[in-house]
């Protein structure tokens, strides 16, 4: 067979060649052509075939198909999954949190409050946890009791029982105690990176940040002191969120407050969202939740120096941004489901923007800093506008006022996270009410308490919802405010926040009922893991096992209702007229420096009677005693219902008496010029001026008429400074409407204050302690020196505000050196004194007063690392 034709020219050419030199080579050659010949003629074939059969047909549909089309396609159908519990998760016999060698624990003989039904739910039983979870709980199987080995069993003989506390909004990790300047990572003041830059004024100002790609778990500090202080009040998850300076602030972190063997941020998440790791994370049966922080008001506008349309701008400007790309997002899968290959090219994502997209979608749950109507009212129109829901707002201190906005919001109503009594530190804050709880949950809203860790410390969250119920939240939602309703609105109430089987073994057994208000846990377990070393335990009276009785107070949320959240506070002053306080079970007055009883009726005796008149008490004793005596006019009858009688109670170590609203300067008597610092003006003295707080006195503040509605009659407080030298105190009536009114001012001069502290505007600790020993051997000038002359003479008492024990023995020393120099006594009190109790004796000894202020001690400084209840 001829190949010519058949094979191009320079191979046949080549093959002549060959022919032509040598006959055996041209036999073999022309045995080589035929076959490489047909081998061409085959590869070109085949070659022919395989064009023809993968060409691209114009017509074909498939023919546009890219090679990651199922993956795409698969990315399409994840982009509208919900978050939701996996089928089989109750079937779990371990937590995914499980820590080898944790013992099984079985609890007996407790009385159960678990959370179910509503938080009316509660029985006398037993519960075992094993594993990280409740394996039973009620009537336990006993036979596979017998089978667990090292079985630690407590006898909870009629304690209380609950699930662990969990606070909705916490800073603990990225708000660090002690506070150090390494450890403050709660608010990011400029955004690292900005999809669409800062949000710029027409002056070309940045006026607001959003930072909604940031996350508490890339801040959190495992070292923080107060993660054990709060599991030691009951706490054991805690959703830590970036601070309120943005409008939208980051994304928060669900961490339970154990210690991990691991010992990362990673390994204290409750259920990481971030996870790639599909044997622990399967977005097909189980999507987590994750968290957003949102921040509206004085905040974002204080830090960026913008007003409330700046800030509503810059959520709208966000969102929208986030709607397109939801979108396009939304068109490009149509298309791809469709067939429509063609009219696609890349999947249209922004990294950054992601996690609003995710809140468009409903898989974010948002928690929305806001206060006061006017925020309020603008986030809801903004959930509408945009379509997506807020789980929570916080704060929100204007809310019991408007609880038909809170219910037009998109979806479903936001939940309400509170502070009991804490307001008017703020302008937006000023109508805060302590019935607001109440108000709320009869409006059919779901009420949480929570700490803002560290602004109150979380150890003490229980502490919120015993006030709430005090003025009343009625008590299964008190509770639940702490631990169900919490849960389920940070989605995740499958797990954590009842005691049920097959959930988290976070529990927390009681000395008392939780909502009595000395309640304090006998033991904390975290995943099965008891957390408390060395219990302290106090026995407590019988009836603090019971749910405590509160007073009725309808007539005063009503009123607050009316005042628009500012009832009228002034005191309804009787004096001239005869007061008759009937049913009083006690009696105390004051006995020299002592408080004793002076009238005791037996307990739920209800004759005890007490009568006023113009002031002072002309009787007392039971009802037949008082009985035939005359009253000038008609008199007030006040039933006490078995309540006592006492003394006024007085109050230091705020500036109650000097402002109004803690963050308005003009509602504030200010800052004394400090002597350390800046040269004093020679106007005000100079270097020999003390600043008097009877010049600045302010009454009819609402902190001091509520002060005084609560028993509280005289306070006593100090110039305000940032320095060693304060002033002069005042004690004052709270319930005065100005000073001239008689009574007003108690006592014009208590004491000279002075504070001794580490600060980077002040100089040395050893510099403030030689400036107070020059001043106190003599050497102030003009008024300064008359008033420390006083001091040195041990007529006048002395104030220092300190915390450290080094500082604090530097004290003691100071005060043996000048009374060996004048003579005299030295009336001295420490004021703060967190670490005083490392130096027990030695201050008695020195015959040294101490006011602990805050009466809670708290690591917030490095000067109060060595709080007491950290040992």
């Amino acid at each position: 067979m001829s190949t010519k034709g058949l094979l191009p020219q320079p191979i046949t050419g080549e093959i002549d060649h060959l022919l032509a030199t040598n006959d055996r080579a041209r036999r073999n050659a022309s045995t080589f052509r035929i076959i490489f010949g047909w081998v061409l003629l085959l590869t070109g074939t085949v070659f022919s075939i395989i064009r023809l059969l993968y060409a691209p047909a114009r017509n074909d549909p498939l023919s546009n198909i890219p090679i990651d089309a199922a993956e795409i396609l698969d990315k399409c159908r994840m982009l509208n999954v919900q978050p939701h519990t996996p089928a089989n998760f109750y079937e779990r016999k371990q937590s995914d949190r499980f820590q080898a060698g944790t013992n099984p624990t079985l609890i007996t003989n407790a009385t159960i409050w678990s959370g179910r039904l509503n938080g009316l739910e509660q029985f006398t039983g037993d519960v075992l946890l094993d594993g990280g979870i409740i394996r039973d709980i009620g009537d336990i199987d006993r036979e596979f009791v017998a089978r667990l080995d090292d079985l630690v069993t407590i006898d909870a003989n009629g304690a209380w029982l609950s699930p662990g506390v969990v606070d909705m909004h916490s800073h603990l990790g990225v708000h660090s105690n002690p506070g150090l300047r390494g450890s403050s990572d709660g608010n990011s003041h400029h955004g690292p990176v900005l999809p669409v830059g800062p949000f710029i004024s027409s002056l070309g100002r940045t006026i607001l940040t959003v930072t909604q790609w940031m996350r508490a778990l890339d801040g959190l500090n495992t070292h923080d002191d107060a993660y054990r202080l709060s599991v030691s009040g009951g706490v054991t998850t805690a959703l830590v969120l970036p601070g309120s300076a943005n409008a939208i602030g980051g994304q928060g972190l669900l961490i339970k407050l154990r210690p991990t063997t691991e010992r990362s941020p990673t390994a204290m998440t409750l259920e990481n969202p971030y996870s790639t790791n599909t044997s622990e994370y399967d977005p097909l049966h189980g999507l987590r939740w994750r968290q957003m922080k949102h921040a509206c008001g004085e905040n974002p506008d204080r830090v960026y120096s913008g007003t409330r349309m700046d800030t509503t701008w810059a959520f709208r400007q966000a969102y929208d941004k986030a709607r397109q790309i939801k979108n396009a997002q939304d068109a490009y899968c149509q298309k791809a489901s469709t067939g429509k290959w063609d009219e696609i090219k890349d999947f249209p994502e922004d990294y950054q923007w992601e996690a609003l997209v995710d809140v468009l979608r409903g898989r974010v749950k948002v928690h929305n800093h806001c206060y006061e109507t006017v925020d309020l009212d603008d986030m809801v129109r903004i959930t509408n506008e945009f379509k997506f829901s807020i789980a929570a707002f916080h704060h929100a201190h204007e809310t019991y006022l408007v609880p038909s906005t809170l219910k037009s919001a998109y979806g479903h109503p936001p939940a309400v996270a509170l502070f009991s009594t804490k307001a008017r530190y703020k302008r937006e804050s000023y109508r805060g009410s302590e019935f607001a709880p109440k108000i709320l949950s009869e409006n059919g809203l779901q009420v949480i308490m929570k700490s803002d860790h560290p602004v109150l410390d979380s150890r003490y969250l229980l502490y919120e919802a015993q006030i709430a119920h005090y003025f009343g939240l009625p008590p299964n939602l008190a509770l639940a405010a702490v631990t169900s309703t919490p849960a389920e609105v940070i989605g995740e109430d499958h797990r954590i926040g009842f005691l049920k089987r097959g959930y988290d073994a976070d529990v927390v057994l009681w000395d008392s009922h939780p909502l009595s208000l000395s309640a304090t846990p006998k033991q904390v377990w975290i995943d099965g893991i008891p957390q408390i070393k060395v219990p302290h335990v106090v026995d407590k009276p019988a009836f603090l096992q019971n749910i405590p009785k509160t007073p009725d107070f309808e007539r005063e949320a009503r009123k607050t209702l009316e005042y628009d959240g500012l009832p009228p506070l002034l005191p309804n002053h009787t004096s001239e007229g005869t007061v008759v306080f009937t049913n009083v079970s006690h009696v105390y007055a004051r006995k020299g420096d002592s408080i004793v009883e002076v009238l005791g009726l037996r307990r739920g005796h209800d004759n005890g009677i007490v009568q006023v008149q113009r002031g002072e008490i002309i009787c007392m004793g039971e009802a037949s005693t008082c009985l035939e005596l005359n009253t000038t006019g008609k008199p007030t009858f006040v039933n006490l219902q078995g309540g006592s009688i006492s003394p006024g109670l007085v109050t230091f170590g705020s500036n109650l008496g000097l402002e109004d609203i803690q963050g308005e300067p003009s509602t504030k008597d200010g800052l004394v010029p400090a002597p350390l610092i800046s040269k004093v003006p020679a106007i005000v003295g100079g270097d020999g001026a003390i600043i008097r707080a009877a010049d600045g006195l302010q009454f009819f503040t609402r902190h001091a008429l509520l002060a005084y509605r609560s028993g509280i009659t005289t306070g006593i407080v100090a110039p305000q400074s940032q320095g060693l030298l304060s002033g002069l105190s005042v004690a004052f009536s709270t319930g005065s409407e100005h000073r001239l009114k008689k009574g007003a001012v108690v006592q014009n001069v208590v004491a000279v204050h002075v504070a001794i502290s580490h600060s980077d505007n002040l100089p040395s600790v050893s510099a403030q302690v030689a400036a107070l020993r020059n001043l106190l051997l003599g050497n102030g000038e003009g008024e300064l020196g008359y008033w420390f002359e006083k001091v040195t003479k041990g007529k006048l008492s002395l104030v220092v505000d300190v915390h450290s024990a080094d500082a604090i023995a530097s004290l003691i020393e100071l005060k043996r050196e000048i009374e060996g120099t004048t003579f005299h006594p030295l009336k001295l009190t420490l004021s703060g004194a967190t670490e005083s109790y490392l130096l027990p004796s030695e201050i008695s000894d020195a015959d040294i007063g101490v006011i602990l202020r805050p009466i809670r001690s708290f690591p917030s400084s490095w000067e109060m690392k060595r709080m007491a209840s950290s040992k």
